[in-house]
């Protein structure tokens, strides 16, 4: 393993929920391995009050949360990404951004949390189904030998990772 930290940019439409877990995750699970951003392609503006009390309530630093647009990270200032995920969800038809330049990129899809309907303890097991399985996903990528996978069977093994359905189980 070398002492390279990988920059890892989580985007998805609104940046409000799903992607901000998923960076508040990777950045807790591996911080001297990965350093985690999150982006929309048209942000909200803030994060949604859920995604906030989730994370809070499983002991995440809530510091970094805000809803950004990924144009920050186009800057020619920005940290430059060494991997690029996609956390929107195709199959519910959203509209997911994509990344211009060389970082490894793969989909990994979930349901937006945010559209659930029912009662507010319905709705925020739907916030609590998608922080387990992004942290599933986020678990099986820290994992990954990175510094031994050509580039090749890594792509391979991060595309795998987001169509694997056995990571929206519990593990």
């Amino acid at each position: 393993m070398t002492d390279k930290i990988y920059n890892v940019l989580f985007l998805c439409t609104g940046n409000s929920a799903r992607s901000l877990m998923a960076e508040a995750i990777l950045n807790r699970e591996a911080p001297g391995q990965f350093r985690a951003f999150s982006a929309g392609s048209h942000p909200r503006g803030e994060p949604h009050p859920y995604t906030l009390d989730l994370l809070k309530g499983l002991n995440h630093d809530i510091t970094f949360a805000r809803s950004k647009n990924w144009d920050e990270f186009a800057a020619p200032d920005a940290p430059k990404m060494d991997f690029v995920f996609t956390v929107c969800d195709k199959a519910a038809q959203e509209t997911c951004p994509v990344w211009p330049g060389q970082p490894m990129s793969a989909h990994w899809g979930v349901a937006d949390p945010t559209k659930a309907t029912g009662s507010d303890a319905e709705k925020r097991v739907a916030f609590t189904d998608t922080y387990r399985m992004l942290r599933n996903r986020i678990s099986v990528f820290t994992h990954l030998p990175i510094d031994t996978l050509d580039q090749f069977s890594l792509q391979e093994r991060l595309d795998e990772i987001g169509k694997d359905t056995t990571l929206a189980e519990d593990t």
